[in-house]
């Protein structure tokens, strides 16, 4: 049975475009799948904490020496990182802030990437612990960041991501962008912006 991680950051609730597309995408991944299950995780809910001193001791200890303080620390993280690996796909809400990932998607970032874990040093190169899966990231952007436009330099979504996911082994990744999404701010019209952004992830999903 197929087994997809629904992961949304955004904090704009029911306004927010990320969320609306990876629904969509959600839907007819279900349709694509039927019986398949959907283990759905909602960064804006959730209560992450930065990784700290103590956090990192705990990561480097290992398990079987861990003191109860130090699998407290670690357990959030377990559960994250546990979701990731049940999962075979992945589809990932990440509106662009201030150029980057919002700061609960960095903070997720932090708590699934452990040594020994999800990555490994292999002969002093590393390795990714998370193999044969693939993912799809659904970004939204006021502007438009498109390659050969002016502004392309400043999207880090993309660039970041991809280089994550690929060193913790999870190199099937698809992007999809709605930008310029800041015209809804100015009285555009909802249904007609998002309806080709709505066929585009509908297909991905499909595949």
């Amino acid at each position: 049975m197929p087994t997809l991680l629904h992961l949304d950051s955004s904090p704009m609730g029911a306004h927010s475009v990320t969320r609306h597309l990876t629904q969509t995408f959600t839907e007819q991944w279900k349709q694509a799948n039927p019986g398949g299950k959907v283990i759905t995780r909602d960064l804006a809910a959730t209560p992450l904490v930065d990784v700290t001193g103590a956090w990192v001791g705990a990561a480097y200890t290992p398990p079987d020496a861990r003191t109860p303080e130090q699998k407290e620390v670690l357990a959030l993280s377990d559960t994250l990182i546990a979701e990731l690996m049940e999962a075979d796909e992945y589809v990932f809400g990440a509106p662009m802030h201030n150029f980057g990932t919002p700061a609960s998607f960095k903070q997720w970032i932090d708590q699934i990437s452990r040594v020994g874990v999800t990555f490994a040093y292999v002969d002093g190169a590393p390795k990714g612990l998370i193999s044969g899966k693939k993912a799809t990231v659904i970004i939204a952007a006021g502007g438009s960041y498109d390659k050969g436009t002016a502004t392309e330099g400043l999207n880090f979504v993309e660039p970041y991501l991809k280089a994550v996911f690929g060193f913790l082994g999870i190199a099937d990744v698809t992007f999809h962008t709605a930008g310029g999404s800041a015209v809804l701010n100015y009285g555009a019209d909802r249904a007609d912006y998002l309806k080709p952004h709505e066929a585009a992830v509908t297909e991905l999903a499909a595949k």
